[in-house]
């Protein structure tokens, strides 16, 4: 809920001024140019902003109610689709360069949804989801603000403001901790963040490739990774791909030894190298160049399947 009301609440005063300042006309001194440039899109943009807002309230309140209760994965699933499913009906999506807009929304409602499970699925040890949900976020931000031709402040703003939501949980949910994030927190960030994906623009004409499309698959690439081998392991075992257990790169890396905090600063370590690999995908100028980079993103999900493999080898022997 902390996460929830620190994006909300300075969002609401961010609106509020700006509706103050369209209204009389009366600019601080003290406001940076760029930023009143923008006043007039901020307010043009509102209707999705809450819309986003709104969505992320639904899937927080289903959270909190799953860390009470214990819902079935099933009627979750269903709300995640059906919240994912009007935010691209309002404009949430990508367009994925292709012709078909059917093809575009599809593609969008499974990215929502896919990002809101795997952030969910990391939350099972003290500081990870939180801790790659900030990485990723400041990246997207840095993205957002310097890779395009023109800073997009709307989207940069928002990230930043979640990036800060999310340190400030982590001061709180350093071992010992003091507060846990849940289901209300993990599946709010995942949401947010593949909203944030969506309308954000990564491909600029006048600077950039449409290569760089590919930054959001690689800052993400380990949340990612963790998500999909963790649902092929549970199905290939016959058990329901949402069933909790020890399935995770994190727990992997425990059972080689290393100390719940240690494993969780390696992922977030993996995190922060695929996220800069993503920033790399701007300082090249075409394909030959991201294809290098896709390279280096692969090597490091390899060594993470390689550390996933002796660890389940070694559980398994003893």
């Amino acid at each position: 809920m902390g996460i929830l009301l620190g994006v909300m609440l300075p969002l609401v005063a961010v609106q509020a001024a700006a509706w103050w300042i369209g209204r009389t006309g009366a600019v601080p001194d003290w406001l940076p140019t760029d930023l009143t440039a923008n006043i007039e899109g901020l307010a043009a943009r509102s209707g999705q902003l809450w819309c986003i807002v709104s969505a992320g309230v639904i899937i927080a309140a289903l959270g909190f109610i799953d860390d009470v209760r214990a819902l079935a994965w099933q009627p979750k699933l269903l709300v995640q689709l059906a919240v994912a499913g009007g935010l691209v009906a309002g404009g949430v999506r990508g367009t994925v360069f292709v012709e078909w807009p059917l093809l575009g929304a599809a593609i969008s409602v499974l990215w929502i949804v896919t990002l809101v499970n795997a952030l969910n699925f990391l939350d099972n040890m003290d500081g990870l989801s939180a801790g790659i949900g900030t990485i990723a976020s400041v990246i997207f931000a840095l993205m957002m603000l310097t890779g395009t031709s023109q800073p997009h402040w709307f989207v940069a703003g928002f990230l930043l403001l979640l990036a800060g939501a999310q340190a400030g949980f982590l001061w709180h949910n350093r071992p010992p901790a003091k507060i846990f994030m849940g289901d209300t927190g993990s599946c709010l960030i995942g949401l947010w963040l593949g909203c944030l994906t969506l309308v954000g623009t990564f491909y600029d004409y006048h600077q950039t490739g449409p290569h760089v499309i590919l930054a959001p698959l690689c800052v993400l690439a380990v949340p990612l990774y963790d998500f999909g081998s963790v649902m092929l392991i549970r199905l290939s075992q016959g058990r329901s791909p949402f069933h909790a257990d020890k399935s995770h790169f994190s727990h992997r890396l425990v059972e080689l030894g290393l100390s719940r905090p240690h494993a969780v600063l390696t992922i977030h370590l993996l995190t922060l190298a695929t996220g800069l690999a993503g920033l790399l995908l701007y300082q090249v100028p075409g394909w030959s160049g991201a294809l290098l980079i896709l390279g280096l993103v692969v090597s490091v999900l390899a060594v993470i399947a390689i550390l996933e493999t002796v660890g389940r080898n070694a559980k398994n022997s003893v």
